[in-house]
Parts: C-alpha cells; structure tokens; sequence
C-alpha cells in the first residue's frame, strides 16, 4: 500500500543514541549522553516528588484539558488560560499547526540548517517547503521576509536555532514582522528560550497581546529537565488554540506529566542553578575548544556547534567508543561537525578529554 505523496521522501528523524543502545552495542557501561540537549542536572526535586504522588492515581485518565497546569502557566507567563495548549513536548504543537492550518496547496517558510520537524510538518502535510539561507549560522529574517508569496501559509523560525545555537535579534524580528501579511501564521520555537540572557532577544508575547497571528512554542523538555515526560505548550489568541484544540487528540498530555510541570513551574532556584551551570560549562568548554584550535559557533542554548576537518560521523563514533555519545549533524548541513550538550562540570572534563585523544589518534 502507497501512503500519501511526500511520504516517501522523508527519512525518519534519528535523535541521540540512548545510552542503553550504547551499552548493547559497545558493551561499556560507564557512558555519559551529550547528545540531546538535556538538562544535567535533571529535573527538580520538586518534580521528582510530583511524579512519585501522581504516579499512584495512572489508573485514571489525566484532565483532558490541563485545567490546573494551564492555570498555573497562565500566571507564569503573563496571558489568559484561554491563549494556552498543551502537547506532548512542543513538538506536538508544532504538528497541530500543520494539522490545523497547512494544506497542499501552501508554502511553508523556513531557514536552511533549522529543526528538522518544520520540514516533517512541511511534507507530511504536503506543503511546499521555502526553504531560506542562513546569513552564517544565524536564521535570515530578510530572506523569509523576501520570500512570502500568496501562498505562504506558516513562517517557522527557531530561536534560538538547533543545531546552530543562534539567534534572530529584537530588530530583525521587528523587520520581519512588519512585512507579515494578516493571513500569515508566524510560529516561534522558544524551546531554548529561558537559557538565553542577551538584552536584544526578542519578547514575542506582545505580538499575542496586540492580536497578531503567531504562535509561542516553548517545553518543559530542556531547562525544566523533563524530556522524558514529553510535555510542552503553545501560545496564540484564543481562537487559533480553539481551532487547534479540535484536531488535539483527547489526554495528550498525561497525568504524571501535568503533575510534574506544575511542580517544576514552582522550583526558580532550580532554573537559576540549570542556568549558571549552563554558562559556566559553556565558557569552560569554550577556553578548551579555543586551546585545541577548533571552530564552534557561539550559542545561546545549551548545546554547542563544533566543526571539524573530517567528519562529524567519525568523530561522533570515536568519542561514543570512549563513552560520551554527542550528535553528529550532517542532516543539518554540517558534515564535518558535531553538536554537544553542555554537561556537568565532570562531563564537560570527560568530553573535553575524549575529544583530546580521538583528534590525537
């Protein structure tokens, strides 16, 4: 049986080895994962013990509607309940823009090098993908500008970017926005969004405010520790997450989940201490990359783009035999490069002294 055209051309999205999978293949046991831009110091205490209370009512069906953790973002964030839905991890919101609003004879605008799931979004839906080109390593607000159209349906812009690192500027944004039809859909990706601290990010939450057509995506996955529960959020006016809400399958977001990210909403110190380390490790691992005399792009995640004069695949591969599994990016257009995580301080040191001795070899 054929599926639907544009099926055929996608290739399934391949994310972090787990460590497990290491084990079994390597069978080596003392492995770290800097691979998937997860938090190191993994989820607040307080989620932990959300998680345990929640997890002896599973028998039951979680609230359909996230009534509470809806309330509890709503004042987090600063907008009503009714400018709220939920996913299971951002990514979900993503495809319930295209489910909701891209048909195949749309355009869909999106930066080369940019995450994967816009073009899934793009094909699955049968869309024409725009794709635009990356002005270095940072996302061209001018050239998505440029290439609107009558038939452009959603702009998809990632800030800061994965797997660059990078972001677009308030002033870029403004540009942009400025050159955005009314029918236009802007979604901005804010996965990344509460590791950044640079005074010219953009607040995209004022767009909402005056009634523009844009969509906020951002997750309990990264800074919150919580990849494994799958959960995340979009923010738009009350009639796109009414419109959404239809094509929403029923309890997306689970029981333990919800449980889990109202808790963790309520543990600042624990954001503040996932950001100091973040910055620490990062200006650690930058003094190391320097010293080895390698190329990397300044980031404002939590990851960091580093290239090489062979390919990422083989370097990927000889650290992953010593134990530390970081991403090779070849899919994203970057061949002889690889993405780490920033760890801990002691996986930082251990990531650092891998790479020493695989580029020593």
């Amino acid at each position: 049986m054929r599926p639907k055209p544009g099926i055929e051309t996608i290739q399934p999205y391949q994310g972090g080895k787990p460590i497990e999978e290491v084990q079994r293949e390597l069978g080596i046991s003392d492995i770290i994962k800097l691979a998937s831009n997860e938090n190191p110091l993994g989820p607040s205490p307080m989620a932990l013990q959300a998680i345990q209370d929640a997890a002896t009512q599973v028998n039951l069906y979680p609230d359909g509607n996230a009534y509470y953790l809806k309330q509890d973002l709503a004042a987090h964030v600063g907008v009503d309940p009714e400018q709220l839905i939920l996913g299971n991890g951002s990514n979900e919101v993503l495809q319930l823009v295209g489910e909701t609003y891209v048909s195949p004879s749309d355009e869909v605008i999106y930066s080369e090098s940019a995450f994967v799931v816009y073009m899934l979004v793009a094909k699955v839906f049968g869309a024409k993908s725009i794709i635009t080109p990356m002005d270095g390593y940072t996302q061209d607000l001018r050239a998505m500008a440029d290439a609107i159209t009558d038939q452009t349906r959603v702009i998809f812009i990632a800030n800061p970017n994965n797997p660059t690192g990078t972001m677009v500027t308030k002033t870029e944004t403004e540009k942009l926005m400025a050159r955005v039809p009314d029918d236009v859909l802007v979604v901005f990706d804010e996965a990344y969004y509460e590791y950044v601290d640079r005074p010219d990010y953009p607040e995209t939450l004022p767009y909402l405010h005056e009634g523009r057509n844009v969509i906020i995506t951002r997750t309990f996955s990264k800074i919150y520790g919580l990849a494994g529960m799958r959960i995340g959020y979009g923010l738009a006016k009350p009639d796109i997450i009414e419109t959404m809400n239809r094509v929403r399958q029923p309890f997306n977001c689970n029981l333990v989940a919800q449980a889990a990210a109202r808790a963790a909403l309520k543990d600042a110190e624990h954001v503040r201490r996932s950001q100091e380390i973040n910055a620490a490790g990062k200006a650690v691992l930058y003094e190391e990359l320097d010293q080895m005399g390698l190329e990397y792009v300044e980031s404002e995640g939590n990851f960091i783009l580093v290239h090489f004069d062979r390919p990422g695949d083989e370097v990927s591969d000889a650290l992953m035999r010593k134990g530390v599994i970081v991403r090779p990016v070849a899919g994203y257009g970057f061949p002889n490069s690889i993405r780490v995580t920033i760890g801990t301080p002691e996986e930082n040191e251990r990531f650092v002294n891998g790479l020493k001795a695989v580029l020593g070899e």
